[in-house]
């Protein structure tokens, strides 16, 4: 059997939280933690989390998996375990619990909502559409895939500690996302949003966004490139 440690919490019941020690049958280290855990709901329906697509594209099942932030549903049991002998799953760090693991994401979306994550367009709408070429539509590429589980910014440090004023990792990869679209119009609007000490520069290149992200996306290296293109307007 594996030694499973699961973080509980029920405000409504609980003092205070606890880790509550399972065993799951040694059958399960080639499925997915989130496997793991229906096996778990189904023998104590009170345990709560998120999940929906299982395929790791809806993002709601991010969770911290033996000290790292992963999406359950693509994480099999005996990776997650590595050399350890003990499987532990937290919530996300960073971010107030509602209930066992699942957070409160509030303040992560109201940070997404701010880079303004839609097309800017001043022009009258075209007759057929919008077009890009295949060329400048590369360019969105590893901007386009995230999937907003939080992982990345509910493991960066600098957003533990000024999380209502640094907008965090996966919003900035989002704000440059719309930087580089060709069809966006409101690239001096968007830069001039980030300019303020915290928005963007309380990044300390640290690297736990990009270790993190489950589609292997480079946030850190995004928000490099914006202040990159801050410079270059500036000069």
């Amino acid at each position: 059997m594996i030694n499973v440690q699961i973080y509980r919490y029920n405000p409504g019941q609980d003092g205070a939280p606890y880790m509550q020690s399972l065993s799951l049958p040694e059958e399960f280290r080639n499925r997915m933690v989130l496997d793991a855990l229906e096996y778990f709901r189904e023998r104590d329906p009170t345990l709560a989390y998120r999940r929906s697509c299982r395929e790791g594209v809806c993002g709601s099942d991010g969770m911290n998996i033996n000290g790292k932030n992963w999406l359950a549903c693509i994480k099999p049991v005996q990776e997650a375990l590595g050399a350890s002998d003990k499987l532990v799953i937290r919530p996300l760090p960073g971010m107030p619990v509602i209930r066992d693991l699942v957070v409160d994401q509030t303040l992560f979306f109201e940070q997404y909502k701010r880079v303004k994550p839609w097309l800017i367009i001043r022009d009258a709408p075209p007759a057929i559409e919008r077009r890009q070429s295949p060329e400048k539509r590369a360019q969105l590429d590893g901007l386009y895939e995230c999937v907003l589980c939080g992982c990345c910014t509910s493991q960066c440090p600098s957003w533990w500690w000024n999380p209502e004023k640094y907008l965090g990792p996966a919003a900035l990869l989002q704000s440059l996302r719309f930087l580089l679209d060709s069809r966006d119009q409101g690239r001096e609007e968007r830069l001039s949003d980030l300019e303020d000490p915290f928005s963007l520069f309380r990044c300390r290149s640290i690297g736990n966004c990009s270790w993190v992200c489950p589609k292997g996306l480079n946030p850190m290296g995004a928000i490099g490139r914006i202040r990159r293109e801050l410079m270059s307007e500036s000069t």
